[in-house]
């Protein structure tokens, strides 16, 4: 006779509710190549290599089934706590079972330059003295007691569609190696003793006080991994040396905030493909903007909207090597044929990041379809100039160098928004619907024109300089004649009265001064009328033709963006308390996504995300200028 107690679908689990963790429950991993995410039970739920767009080995965040690679206590899901080592991008996680106390220290490892590291990956940038090593590595010891460890490591290359094929090299129990259908390999190494269970490898041991072992993926050339114990624990403390020498370089102000910009900083060094200097916009695709919902992207590619915060939030904590490497990014990026620059490119520069979904993944917690690739990549978006020249001009005012091959780039840049300026397009939020006259796209086109003509001043192009100022006013008339509604608030575009979150840069451009009654109007609007319990969504869905269905969460960027305005125009106390209550909402190891349930505080959308954590280092430097002056 059959039974009778229903057996549940993969992806429920048998406790009832979601078999998910919370995004921002996940911790991130980074060695400047690629990226991981740890969830909270010891299982890696996702990483892609050897560079952070490649499709993923492990990719249980978007569907149980598409692979994991787990070391925990058997039979226990739940740490006593996760942290990072202090100043690094070293997890720690202390178990207590019944028997006893176990830590498990992960990290994607950084070694020594080896003259390998640069006949990989399609290095443009000059190498450092340090590089990552293309492995995983793992550090168990029992500090009390007894713990019965397992350890499962189950590959699923290609999103999940590929299963691993493991095998034994010479009946070394120590190392188990995988390879995919198309010939990609990996190696899992290891001091326990390693068994094959179809598509996984799995070990099993019970460890007793002051034991120590270590379990290590590799993918680099050899498929190298540690040799023993000792050489595990050196390039993890390699690492955490790494990192913390790195963050020491930054100048970072004597505050209670201080350990948010710290974290930021590791964070956006952790998102940023060292051999190109790119920096992707997150680690993951297709987390959605709301629960079940069908805004699911894919960020894994480098925005050029981000470029004049990234530039700003390096050059500010003292990162000038890390924008210089950036600001060479853009330089070397192939344009369109008007000169122009696409709104993304992937890490190595690519230009073609056609988008499609993956049909066979359930998606996080049911949010489908799942996409790779972005077909916003070809949108016309009239702000992207600006916010290269904003760049440019900025790193010139800190003291970067601008190389000669870069001023074709600036000139080219400034005639395509001179060329464009008046006409509609997708606006900065990279809506599907009807191209509109959005006025963050004017107000980016004004500077463009207007950090341009600095720019050819600084070079000696005075009646370029002249042309192109007239420009710059032009725009500026237009927009202040017909960008702003009959109450003195700037719209979302030049037919609607619809307030839109991106107006908040108007100040922060420097389009009008902070004083402005139009500014100040906008953002005390913006504040009272586009939030959810006090926090910022980008528009009203319901007053959008974005081409989508649903409602989203509010956007952290926007009201970081919020805490600089309100900064700006003088209201300190109204911006110190929002940028504390935003802190707040950080995860546990002071993460932020894209979005926040404004009901719930709940995390939504990728991860971590990069412009989140440069719009918050902006944030909470304008807080910390406003207390140090009064």
């Amino acid at each position: 006779m059959s039974p009778t107690i229903p057996i549940p679908p993969h992806d429920r689990p048998l406790t009832g509710g979601s078999p998910f963790p919370a995004i921002a429950d996940y911790a991130f991993l980074s060695n400047c190549h690629t990226g991981a995410l740890l969830a909270p039970d010891g299982s890696i739920e996702w990483l892609g290599v050897p560079r952070f767009d490649a499709p993923s080995m492990f990719g249980a965040l978007l569907d149980r089934r598409a692979g994991s690679f787990r070391v925990g206590p058997y039979g226990m899901v739940v740490p006593l706590t996760v942290r990072y080592v202090p100043g690094t991008m070293v997890i720690e996680t202390t178990w207590l079972t019944p028997s006893g106390w176990m830590v498990v220290r992960d990290g994607l490892t950084i070694g020594p330059w080896r003259e390998q590291h640069g006949e990989e990956y399609g290095r443009t940038r000059p190498p450092t003295d340090q590089d990552a090593d293309h492995m995983l590595v793992r550090v168990i010891e029992c500090v009390q007691g007894s713990v019965q460890v397992e350890v499962i490591c189950e590959p699923m290359f290609d999103y999940g569609r590929d299963p691993a094929q493991w095998t034994v090299p010479d009946g070394d129990w120590g190392v188990a190696e995988a390879k995919s259908a198309d010939g990609q390999q990996i190696a899992l190494h290891s001091d326990l003793r390693l068994g094959i269970e179809g598509s996984r490898a799995r070990a099993r041991h019970t460890l007793v006080e002051g034991e120590k072992r270590y379990v290590a993926l590799g993918w680099g050339r050899g498929l190298d991994g540690p040799s023993d114990l000792q050489d595990a624990e050196q390039r993890l403390l390699y690492t955490e040396h790494y990192w913390r020498e790195w963050l020491a370089g930054g100048r970072f102000p004597d505050h209670r905030w201080r350990e948010h910009l710290h974290r930021s900083a590791l964070t956006l060094k952790g998102l940023t493909y060292a051999p190109t200097g790119a920096m992707v916009a997150a680690l993951t695709t297709s987390l959605p903007e709301a629960p079940q919902g069908e805004r699911n992207w894919d960020y894994r590619y480098c925005w050029m909207r981000d470029a004049t915060f990234t530039l700003w939030g390096l050059h500010a904590l003292g990162f000038d090597w890390e924008a210089d490497d950036f600001m060479q990014f853009v330089a070397d990026l192939e344009r369109n044929d008007d000169g122009s620059l696409q709104i993304m490119y992937g890490v190595g520069g690519e230009r073609d990041l056609a988008e499609s979904t993956l049909d066979d993944l359930g998606g996080y917690e049911g949010a489908r379809p799942v996409r790779i690739g972005n077909g916003a990549y070809n949108q016309r978006q009239n702000d992207v100039y600006g916010a290269v020249l904003d760049s440019i001009y900025l790193h010139t005012k800190t003291g970067g160098h601008i190389p000669q091959r870069l001023w074709g780039v600036i000139k080219d840049q400034v005639q395509c928004a001179l060329a464009v300026w008046d006409k509609p397009d997708q606006g900065i939020w990279e809506a599907r619907g009807e191209p509109k006259h959005y006025v963050s796209s004017k107000l980016m086109c004004w500077v463009a024109a207007d950090r341009g003509a600095r720019l050819a001043e600084r070079e000696g192009e005075d009646e370029l300089a002249a042309q192109w100022q007239q420009t710059a006013d032009e725009i500026r008339e237009d927009i202040l004649a017909r960008g702003v509604s009959e109450r003195g608030v700037f719209r979302q575009h030049y037919d609607t009265d619809a307030l839109d979150a991106s107006t908040l840069l108007i100040p922060l451009n420097r389009f009008l001064p902070p004083d402005d009654e139009r500014v100040r109007n906008t953002v005390t609007a913006i504040a009272d009328e586009l939030t959810e319990h006090g926090l910022v969504l980008r528009y009203r869905t319901d007053e959008t033709d974005d081409g989508l269905k649903g409602e989203e969460g509010t956007f952290l960027i926007c009201s970081f963006w919020l805490v600089s305005a309100l900064s700006e125009i003088g209201e300190s106390t109204r911006a110190s308390v929002l940028c504390e209550r935003l802190l707040a909402h950080a995860s546990r190891l002071g993460l932020f996504a894209e979005e926040l349930d404004a009901h719930s505080g709940r995390h939504l959308g990728n991860y971590p995300q990069a412009f989140t954590h440069l719009a918050l280092i902006n944030a909470v430097l304008h807080v910390i200028a406003d207390e140090e002056s009064d």
